[in-house]
């Protein structure tokens, strides 16, 4: 129940940081409710398609379909509003983060995948919609560009691989892992951490 809880949640803050995105981008209502779901559910339709599930679990449950359009259109109703909400949205990003990217590992280890392509699997679950968002947006996908966000998702991941090949029992494990992504993905946002990037030595 709980799992769920946060699941919904985090369907509703992808949503909702897709549809803002949208927004600022000037697309109209329909372009808004399109990014709204897909940043929502593309992460669990890659994940889908990589581990062979036809059709993807998120279309054929239309809770979270409606859930997701409904946000959008919310968003697109009151952005002024909901942006000024800027760190409950990121806290609440921050959840869906860990809960799908642990998820979405165990999903892939259920199905019988070597443990670190379910790692693999895991973290592209958490990040995959942000990702087709920005390309949607025709931006460079800001996992890759900069911020704690995609290595917090990793190292969820990794966590719930590691339980799994000690045999430790697999719910307390996903949640531990999704309280470290979530901690991780706080702490960076807090302390302003990001990635390295190259040097560029041609500058001035």
């Amino acid at each position: 129940m709980l799992l769920t809880a946060l699941e919904v949640l985090g369907l509703v803050a992808f949503a909702a940081s897709g549809a803002l995105a949208a927004v600022r981008s000037r697309l109209d209502v329909f372009g808004v409710v399109v990014v709204g779901l897909t940043t929502a559910l593309g992460g669990g339709i890659i994940r889908d398609v990589l581990l062979g599930i036809h059709p993807p679990t998120t279309l054929r449950t239309w809770p979270y379909l409606a859930v997701c359009a409904a946000t959008a259109l919310v968003v697109f109703a009151f952005h002024p509003q909901v942006a000024r909400l800027r760190r409950g949205v990121l806290l609440a990003d921050a959840i869906g983060l860990g809960v799908f990217a642990t998820a979405g590992t165990s999903t892939a280890l259920a199905a019988g995948t070597p443990v670190y392509a379910a790692c693999l699997i895991g973290m592209t679950t958490g990040i995959g919609g942000g990702a087709v968002r920005d390309l949607l947006l025709r931006e460079i996908p800001l996992v890759l560009r900069k911020e704690i966000y995609a290595v917090a998702a990793l190292a969820g991941a990794v966590l719930v691989g590691v339980g799994h090949a000690l045999k430790l029992p697999p719910g307390p494990v996903t949640v531990v892992a999704a309280t470290a992504v979530v901690a991780v993905r706080v702490l960076a946002l807090w302390r302003r951490w990001n990635a390295p990037v190259a040097r560029d030595d041609t500058a001035g």
